[in-house]
């Protein structure tokens, strides 16, 4: 390594260390030992461990090739490998083991491929041909693939090579999980297909190195010797196996120096584990821990809000953000009546922020989930405002929109043959590529359109039996829905088509987190229908809105969801949608209980602290679901947000303050999810405003009705209900009221004891 210039004396000295703070240049220095780099959102963790691996190639205390350094992104790795070449030069074209854990994996796969029943030349199968073959082998087996779908299964086996198990290593749980009891049986005979046609799919990458240094110890041992240090970055992403395969390799040198952050670990529904990084000085005893805690991005009031969300998660580390930067201004919480006013108002933010002179490519919203794009996406064509998806396709651009629309277009214009061509086979019907073959023959030939030739040849002895019932079935389907258009609503109309096409059902099946998304997209659609008397009045509306896409050149306010947004930062950034059941997702609860609450709170956190200037939240009073309105109540993030560093600027008084005192009634704030059903549906009668309105104030520029004053729409208790009276709860079922205080009623349920509930959740009783 003489080519290498030694690190000065002092290290203070070392241009290395330049502009490195106290507790960063301590990460760099601290070579022996295990070492956790704790690293808060905006500390300038990706310096400390780029000028750490320089620091050991040049400092000669490990030749590059023997270091491993392992990242989650090829993006991330090439940014490493950059960074880390303009501190050492071309030293850094000899460091092979700076890579993904994937790409690692297959590199040392490779070499060992035998010892799994492989030979080096494998092949990596993509997601298409892993589904591909998961069906051939439900197909062999006789299975019902509309019920146990290959999808599913691919999820399964994905989540059980995450945490590093093999088909033996099911429980029996995990064997039920798929087809009655065969999941063992499928992951096996999946394992065994791959193995016949000298294929591996990316989970087996990691977990086949597992298994190999865990029955070839001379392989470990290999490796161990190799590896001097062992550098590993966003460590509170990696899920088991990864976990598992990195503790081997660094048990016997212990030079291990992870970087993360406990409070932003979101990815638990792609196998990341947050107890990875929090029993980090267990696995390694007498391990370092360096805490990174001051801030380059944020303004202190942001950082305090953050700070003080964070802190009611019990799952965590603990560390405390500062900044040097000067005080700005003091993070948003504005109450709406309604979504759409909510896009209203974030449009005209906006539009202020640009009159100031704020470019709009520091302008982000983050959203929890992709349906809530919809109606900014909506507001923003009508006004002109550039935007971009990030992460996804725009709203009526994403596969399960354009499907559904499809299904519209064809009922709309029976002659529209693309809209044919995308949905004769959507979801699957048993219809091929042959059947198409022939139509388009039959079409030509008459010069009628594809539903028509449809309906033809399906008189004829052209296709076998089953396509031809088939297609006549799908064919009645549109005539019966083409009668319905002219009776029904729009929104009934689309989902009364979803749900008998099948299309809704096969996405139920797959019963992965990708569907449950397609599904709410599908939902949204048929909220965004509700604003339109007539179908063709929807469909010209769409039309318009794709064809107004601004030039690729133009400045875009960036929309995407807080997940994709993680580690991006910028000036401006909006919140929406901050209300119990969408932030926190009422899915996630109910799938993950009390650790889904805390990984929610820490995708509260990461979405603040994209924030360089300033941080809006919006909450809804309202929001329309399936034509009816649900009165919402905000997040219980805004209520354990720091009100010091909070700005009310909600049009609903008091609403953040009831909410506020709600939540902080109970010790146990996830039992609150059962306290507090997170909506209620409202059919739209007489009064439906003051139903909705009954636990806020408005104020009377937007809210009061026309000759009501906004004292008539004030917080108080139902006159219908008194102690003793017997009343019935979605959640709770039957029970007594047992005290009143206002709104607040404390009930004695005959199945669940008693509890604290509001009025308005619960009617009297039969």
């Amino acid at each position: 390594m003489s080519d290498l210039p030694a690190s000065s004396a002092d290290p203070i000295e070392d241009p290395l260390l330049a502009g490195l703070n106290p507790p960063q240049r301590e990460a760099v220095l601290t070579t022996e030992g295990p070492v956790l780099m704790l690293a808060g959102a905006g500390t300038g963790k990706t310096a400390a461990l780029t000028a750490r691996l320089a620091h050991l190639v040049r400092s000669r205390l490990a030749w590059p090739s023997e270091i491993l350094c392992v990242t989650f992104t090829n993006k991330a790795a090439r940014e490493m490998r950059n960074r880390v070449g303009q501190l050492i030069g071309p030293a850094v074209e000899g460091m092979p083991w700076l890579g993904t854990f994937h790409s690692i994996a297959a590199k040392m796969l490779r070499r060992h491929a035998e010892l799994v029943g492989l030979q080096s030349n494998y092949t990596i199968i993509d997601t298409d041909d892993q589904l591909r073959l998961l069906k051939q082998l439900i197909q062999a087996n006789d299975l019902d693939e509309k019920r146990f779908s290959a999808r599913q299964l691919a999820g399964l086996i994905d989540r059980w090579k995450n945490k590093g198990l093999n088909p033996p290593d099911l429980d029996a749980v995990e064997n039920e999980s798929y087809a009655n009891g065969r999941g063992q049986q499928f992951y096996q005979l999946y394992q065994d297909r791959l193995k016949a046609l000298n294929a591996c799919d990316f989970g087996d990458l990691l977990l086949h190195m597992l298994n190999i240094f865990r029955s070839h110890r001379e392989v470990l041992e290999q490796y161990q010797q190799r590896f001097k240090y062992v550098l590993v970055d966003e460590y509170q992403d990696t899920n088991q196996v990864q976990y598992l395969w990195l503790r081997l390799l660094a048990q016997v040198r212990k030079n291990i120096c992870v970087v993360g952050d406990d409070d932003q670990s979101i990815y638990s529904w792609r196998g990341a584990e947050v107890a990875n990084i929090l029993k980090f000085e267990r696995d390694f005893p007498g391990a370092k821990v360096i805490r990174l805690e001051q801030n380059y991005r944020s303004t202190p009031e942001i950082l305090a809000a953050a700070s003080g969300l964070i802190r009611a998660n019990s799952e965590r580390l603990g560390k405390t953000l500062w900044t040097e930067r000067h005080p700005g201004d003091k993070l948003r919480v504005i109450g709406v009546w309604d979504g759409p006013e909510e896009a209203r108002r974030i449009g005209e933010e906006i539009e202020r922020l640009e009159r100031e002179g704020a470019p709009l490519t520091q302008v982000a919203i983050l959203v929890r989930a992709q349906f809530q794009t919809r109606e900014l996406e909506d507001r923003f064509i009508t006004i002109g405002l550039n935007y971009r998806i990030i992460g996804g396709f725009r709203f009526y651009e994403r596969a399960e929109i354009r499907d559904a629309l499809a299904y519209l277009r064809l009922i709309a214009q029976p002659a529209d043959d693309l809209a044919f061509e995308r949905i004769y086979n959507t979801p699957k019907r048993g219809l091929g590529d042959k059947t198409l073959e022939k139509l388009h023959r039959f079409a030509r030939v008459t010069g009628a359109p594809l539903a028509r030739a449809a309906i033809e040849i399906a008189d004829s002895d052209e296709l076998p039996a089953r396509a031809r019932n088939t297609l006549l079935a799908l064919m009645r389907d549109f005539a019966r829905w083409r009668d319905l258009a002219g009776q029904a609503s729009p929104a009934e109309l689309v989902r009364t088509v979803l749900d008998e096409s099948g299309y809704t059902a096969a996405l139920q099946t797959e019963r992965t987190a990708e569907a449950a998304g397609r599904l709410e997209n599908l939902s949204e659609l048929a909220r965004a229908i509700e604003d339109y008397e007539t179908l063709g009045d929807f469909l010209e509306h769409v039309s318009l809105v794709m064809d107004n896409d601004a030039a690729d050149d133009a400045e875009k306010v960036t929309i995407m969801t807080i997940h994709a947004a993680k580690g991006l930062e910028f000036d401006h950034v909006f919140l929406p949608g901050w209300e119990e059941g969408v932030f926190p997702s009422q899915r996630a609860l109910d799938e993950g209980g009390l650790s889904a609450l805390e990984e929610e709170r820490r995708l509260a956190y990461v979405a603040i602290t994209r924030a360089r200037r300033r941080c809006t939240i919006l909450h809804a009073a309202n929001r329309r679901i399936y034509g009816q309105w649900t009165s919402s109540i905000p997040s219980r993030f805004i209520a354990e947000l720091p009100e010091s560093h909070v700005q009310q600027e909600t049009t609903l008084t008091g609403g953040a303050s009831l909410w506020r005192a709600q939540w902080s009634e109970h010790s146990d704030p996830f039992a609150d999810v059962a306290r507090a059903q997170p909506s209620r549906v409202m059919t739209r009668g007489p009064g439906w405003q003051r139903a909705a309105a009954r636990d806020y104030d408005p104020t009377p520029r937007r809210l009061a009705e026309p000759g009501r004053s906004a004292a008539s729409f004030a917080a108080k208790p139902r006159s219908d209900v008194a102690v003793g009276a017997r009343v019935f709860h979605d959640k709770f079922g039957y029970g007594t009221v047992a005290a009143q205080e206002g709104n607040k009623l404390e009930i004695d349920f005959e199945s669940s004891g008693r509890k604290r509930v509001i009025d308005s959740f619960v009617r009297l009783a039969d």
